[in-house]
C-alpha cells in the first residue's frame, strides 16, 4: 500500500468547513463538511495528519521500463477484510465533479474527454473493466481467490458515469487542503442525492480541479493523484483528489511518449478508479506487497478502444493472471 502523510493547520480544516457558501443550490450550501476519517489533532490541537491511499506518483512511470520480470507471491493482492460493505464497490458509479469557476479554461479538454471516457467504459467493448470481475467483498480475511464466493464486482452492462457537475458558482482554492476536497466530495454527494449511504456503497466522487490549481500542493507533493474515504452526514464516501495533470506537459504520469497531452489524466483516473472499486473505502479491501491493483502495474499503458474513442488505460494487477494486464 503506498501511503502518504502530511500536515495541514487546523485553522485551514476550520476554513474547510466553512467553504460551503456559493457553492450551488441551498442543499449544497447547507451540508456539512465531512471529516476525514483518517486524520487527527495532535495534543497541541494545531496539526491534522491526513493519510492517502492509492497514491500515483509523479515519477511513478518509466517508459519503456519492465514490468516484474517474475511475477512472485509478493504481487499478488489478498482482501484485508472480512466485511460484507466498503471492501468493493460491486456496481460502480463515478460521479465527475469539475471543481471551480475556473473550468471556463480547459485549454486540454479534460472535462468532455474524462465523461467520454466513463460513457464508454462498459459492455463488450471494455475488456479492460473485466479485470476488475474477479475481485469481491464478503469472504475470509486473506482471500486470494473468491472463486463463486462473497459478492463480486460487476462489469458495467451499461455506461458507469452517474452524473457531472460543475460547480461553478465560485471559484474553487487555488491551493485547496485535502480537508477541503473531502468536503467537496460531501457536497457533490448532496447535489447528486446520495445522502444516505446506500447509494454511497457504490458511489465515487471525483474531484477534478482546473488548470492552474494545487490541490493538496500538486505537483510539487510529488502525486499524479489520490484517492481516500471520508465520512460525512451521509455515511462514508469514496473520493479521488485528481488534479489538471495536463499542467505537468505531454508524457507526464503515463508511459507514453507519444506527446498526447490527455494521456496522463486517462492513465491516472483509471488507475484511482479501478484502486477504489477494489478497495473502497482504504485499506480494507485488495492489496498487496506492493499496494493495491494499479500501484503494482504503474509502468504498463495501453491505448484501448471503447465505443465512445480509443483511451490511455493503466494496467492492472490480475491474480488470475498472475501478471498485470489491460484486459481481462
Amino acid at each position: 500500500m503506498r501511503i502518504r502523510r502530511l500536515a495541514v493547520t487546523l485553522a485551514a480544516v476550520t476554513t474547510a468547513g466553512l467553504v460551503t457558501a456559493g457553492l450551488g443550490s441551498a442543499a449544497q450550501a447547507a451540508a456539512p463538511a465531512p471529516a476525514d476519517t483518517a486524520s487527527g489533532v495532535t495534543a497541541s490541537g494545531v496539526t491534522v495528519h491526513d493519510v492517502h491511499y492509492g497514491e500515483k506518483p509523479i515519477g511513478g512511470h518509466v517508459a519503456g521500463a519492465p514490468l516484474q520480470a517474475k511475477a512472485t507471491s509478493a504481487n499478488t493482492l489478498s482482501v484485508r477484510s472480512s466485511g460484507k460493505q466498503g471492501v468493493v464497490s460491486p456496481t460502480p458509479k463515478v460521479y465527475l465533479v469539475f471543481w471551480g469557476s475556473q473550468w471556463a479554461s480547459d485549454p486540454a479538454g479534460v472535462a468532455p474527454d474524462l465523461q467520454a471516457m466513463f460513457k464508454g467504459l462498459y459492455g463488450s467493448a471494455d475488456t479492460w473493466g473485466t479485470i476488475l470481475t474477479q475481485y469481491c467483498e464478503g469472504v475470509a480475511t486473506g482471500t486470494t481467490n473468491c472463486g463463486t464466493k462473497g459478492t463480486h464486482v460487476t462489469h458495467p452492462a451499461s455506461s458507469p458515469l452517474g452524473g457531472v457537475w460543475f460547480d461553478n458558482a465560485s471559484a474553487a482554492p487555488t491551493n485547496a487542503t485535502a480537508a477541503q476536497i473531502a468536503a467537496e466530495a460531501g457536497h457533490a454527494a448532496a447535489h447528486f442525492g446520495n445522502t444516505t449511504q446506500a447509494p454511497n456503497l457504490n458511489a465515487q466522487y471525483v474531484v477534478v480541479s482546473a488548470t492552474g490549481t494545487h490541490p493538496d500542493g500538486f505537483p510539487n507533493s510529488g502525486f499524479c493523484a489520490w484517492h481516500d474515504k471520508t465520512t460525512s452526514s451521509y455515511g462514508k464516501l469514496a473520493y479521488t483528489n485528481l488534479p489538471y495533470i495536463p499542467d505537468l506537459g505531454a508524457g507526464a504520469c503515463t508511459t507514453f511518449t507519444d506527446g498526447r497531452m490527455l494521456s496522463g489524466i486517462e492513465s491516472t483516473e483509471t488507475h484511482e478508479y479501478a484502486e477504489t472499486v477494489t478497495d473502497f473505502w482504504p485499506s480494507i479491501g485488495w492489496n498487496g506487497k506492493n499496494g493495491e491493483i494499479g500501484d503494482e502495474c504503474q509502468n504498463l499503458d495501453a491505448y484501448v478502444p471503447l465505443s465512445t474513442g480509443t483511451f490511455d488505460l493503466q494496467g492492472l494487477w490480475s491474480n488470475a493472471a498472475n501478471a498485470c494486464a489491460t484486459k481481462g
